[in-house]
């Protein structure tokens, strides 16, 4: 049963990622072993882990296993290659923003523990002089082995604190319509658009979820419906362009979805199909709330127009999930992996450490002080 596992843990004894290949899902449960940085990168690229918050703890604890297998005479060649492994593992995937914040923090830890003795963090002949023996190889991956279990129960905690914020906007007999996977294969556990929607079965309310199938990777129907119905929660699927039919009916309370990336002036990338629901539940009244973990809040970054936009394979939309193709060869194809949903079409920003709502760049800066 998926309630049963953690979406991705580390393999203390053999010091390896474990996570369940979420592309397997829902006909198969499969536990993947990983090791290796071209395995690492491409479990992201093929979305095998994925959801912002998952990729995050998925990369801090790929930098710890990386940092007890990288070799050299000295720590100069540690370095270099540490730095060349974590450039190539944030690249993978350019929009969530979990993935490079996790690669930052590891390497600040690095930097912090192994070069704070050093006057910058450059590669001059200090470094070349120093041999990484054993001791100082184990006191490296002692340092790297807490600094990614910090961040992997960090998930934990912060998707609890959001569930039990994101309590504060649901009712006994809401009707929820969510899209994609926000829940808890996108994080550690509980989820984050999904955090609330469990932890309201768990007190006793009698709540419905709506899930969008989410073309063209079917987050909604592989994933979102699949845990929901596992946990015992009432579940109902509808392909996108069902949505607004369903908000006309009066048959939605309210629309719960996750993100990627948060911009300082509370715009969001989430995944395509996001910006649609939300002129929608616009249109008849309906609030939209966006759960996301401070970790995916980007105050670097000023409004969504900033926020690089990942394109993907047009096969996901000819000819994945098809027997046969079902599109005419050489056809153009968008493919998109996320929209941007203006921060006017939000209701609030539910977050670990409070709502967000009003006016943005205030009250997002303000959970950081």
């Amino acid at each position: 049963m998926l309630k049963d596992y953690d979406t991705l843990w580390l393999d203390e004894e053999l010091r390896e990622v474990k996570y369940i290949d979420q592309t397997r899902l829902p006909n198969e449960l499969v536990i993947k072993s990983i090791q290796s940085l071209d395995d690492m990168y491409r479990a992201i690229v093929d979305l095998e882990v994925r959801g912002a918050p998952a990729i995050g703890v998925f990369a801090a604890l790929s930098m710890y296993v990386l940092s007890v297998r990288i070799g050299g005479e000295t720590l100069a060649d540690f370095v270099r290659e540490y730095i060349r492994c974590s450039d190539y593992l944030q690249s993978a995937r350019p929009t969530a923003v979990n993935l490079s914040w996790a690669v930052l923090i590891m390497r600040k830890e690095l930097e912090r523990y192994t070069l704070h003795r050093f006057d910058s963090y450059l590669l001059d002949s200090r470094l070349e002089g120093i041999k990484l023996d054993d001791e100082l190889r184990g006191y490296i991956g002692n340092v790297m082995h807490a600094k990614a279990l910090e961040i992997y129960e960090n998930d934990i905690n912060v998707c609890k604190c959001l569930g039990q914020n994101g309590l504060q906007v649901i009712k006994n007999g809401d009707r929820i319509l969510t899209h994609c996977n926000a829940g808890r294969l996108a994080t550690v556990r509980y989820g984050t658009a999904t955090a609330p929607i469990y932890l309201a079965n768990e007190s006793g309310m009698n709540i419905s979820v709506y899930c969008d199938e989410t073309r063209p990777l079917l987050q909604g129907a592989r994933l979102t419906a699949y845990e929901l119905k596992q946990s015992g929660i009432k579940t109902t699927l509808l392909c996108d362009n069902m949505a607004a039919s369903l908000m006309s009916s009066g048959k939605i309370d309210k629309v719960l979805v996750g993100c990627d990336r948060v911009a300082a002036n509370g715009d969001v990338a989430n995944k395509i199909g996001t910006l649609s629901l939300a002129i929608m539940a616009k249109h008849f009244g309906i609030p939209f709330y966006v759960c996301a973990p401070t970790s995916s809040i980007d105050l670097n970054v000023k409004s969504g127009d900033k926020i690089i936009i990942e394109t993907r394979n047009p096969s996901e939309v000819t000819t994945k999930w098809y027997k046969n193709r079902m599109a005419p060869e050489g056809v153009d194809v968008f493919n998109p992996a996320f929209d941007i949903t203006n921060n006017e079409l939000i209701t609030a920003i539910i977050t670990e450490r409070g709502i967000a709502c009003g006016d943005y760049t205030n009250t997002l800066a303000s959970m950081f002080e």
